[in-house]
């Protein structure tokens, strides 16, 4: 069994694979962050500032009016958090588009680099093997 894990770990597509999780994971705090600091500023400037994040009913338990949905937990209510659902919705959304758009992106740049080489021009050889014979049978036609 040890010997097995050994294989396991020696092959190159798990070295790949933990390559592609650390990058993952570098790629996460990229992305969350040009959609927390960047995109959804945007949005909430075209959109006049909506923020659902603070969006909730309460189920059970006391709380202020106005309080926000941290507040809220903490005071020990339960609370429906549809609000929190919804932002985390449209970052998943907009993330997946950035995504998509970095794949589409790569995915051109591979197909850029793999393109076909510039053909080379053909270098004629001489008669071919057809010709050859064509020609020999006509000088033997001319010899009889």
């Amino acid at each position: 069994m040890i010997n097995e894990f050994k294989d396991f770990i020696a092959k190159g597509n798990v070295m790949d694979m933990a390559v592609g999780i650390i990058i993952g994971a570098a790629f996460t705090a990229i992305v969350t962050s040009l959609v927390g600091d960047l995109i959804n500023p945007i949005i909430g400037l075209v959109s006049g500032g909506a923020d659902f994040t603070n969006n909730y009913a309460v189920l059970a338990g006391d709380v202020p009016a106005g309080a926000s949905l941290e507040a809220a937990r903490e005071a020990g209510a339960a609370v429906f958090a549809y609000g929190a659902f919804i932002m985390a919705v449209i970052n998943f959304l907009i993330i997946a588009f950035v995504v998509f758009m970095l794949v589409k992106m790569v995915n051109r740049v591979k197909a850029a680099a793999e393109s076909p080489e510039e053909v080379a021009p053909e270098v004629e050889t001489g008669p071919s093997e057809l010709d050859v014979l064509l020609e020999i049978r006509d000088q033997l036609a001319k010899g009889k």
